[in-house]
């Protein structure tokens, strides 16, 4: 059984929760009885999962947020004294060109959303955290962080750092009263993160997929987060990773064609 949160630790700010793993995510813990703070770029989308979640019985306040822009996100803390879960899962992949002809504007987009996006989050959070007695920061990163594969350098390279930080971070804090979670999932299929990564091209994102009979779903992923927030508090899950039967790395994946 799910713990439930203490009131000095009940709110949960989602990033990136407009879809697939942050939306699952936020409707998991508003079920396992967090007030969920959804976050994300497309305020339509964050807007209408809050009234899903408010009509469920759950309570959620939606909040536009781009977590690259720093201001933007110091004002958006500012409206906090405490806060009991920071879910870092805004980011992405863009392309899957090699090293020698990849794309250095992806690089930079790649790196400003998953590392910058999660350190400006995390800086501004921090303290609420610790104020709230029993916070818990969850970095939503990837296999990519752990391991590399051809024409996947930007996005491995960003989450390799995102990685770090978790890692660093938990080190930094140690005794104060905030854990430091890292997700990593693998093959994820979620109706944005592939089309995103090949700009629209239906054909590619499908080819990622393809033959893989039960790739990972958002919610499965949600259900992983959900789960090592409700832990007991002394109960740190430093790395979870995550993949489907079918995957046993990031290259060897059995696809039945």
């Amino acid at each position: 059984m799910a713990s439930a949160p203490s009131a000095a630790s009940r709110i949960a700010v989602v990033t990136g929760a407009s879809s697939g793993i942050g939306a699952a995510t936020a409707r998991r813990l508003a079920e396992a009885g967090y007030r969920v703070v959804l976050t994300a770029r497309r305020a339509d989308r964050i807007e209408a999962l809050a009234k899903e979640l408010t009509e469920a019985g759950h309570s959620a306040t939606a909040y536009p947020l781009d977590v690259t822009d720093r201001a933007a996100v110091d004002e958006f803390a500012g409206a906090f004294r405490t806060i009991g879960v920071l879910v870092n899962n805004a980011g992405g992949a863009l392309g899957a060109d090699p090293v020698a002809s990849a794309d250095p504007e992806h690089w930079r987009t790649m790196y400003e959303t998953n590392v910058l996006g999660t350190l400006n989050l995390t800086q501004a959070m921090l303290p609420k955290l610790e104020a709230s007695g029993d916070g818990t920061v969850v970095v939503v990163s990837s296999t990519a962080g752990l391991s590399t594969y051809e024409g996947g350098a930007g996005y491995v390279a960003a989450k390799h750092a995102e990685h770090v930080l978790a890692e660093t971070l938990r080190l930094e804090i140690v005794g104060k009263p905030v854990r430091v979670i890292e997700i990593a999932p693998g093959m994820v299929k979620t109706d944005e993160f592939a089309l995103t990564r090949f700009a629209g091209d239906t054909e590619k994102a499908a080819k990622v997929y393809e033959g893989v009979a039960a790739p990972l779903t958002a919610d499965d992923v949600a259900d992983s987060i959900t789960w090592a927030v409700t832990r007991p508090s002394h109960v740190n899950i430093d790395l979870m990773v995550l993949r489907p039967r079918a995957q046993a790395s990031n290259t060897k994946v059995h696809r039945e064609l």
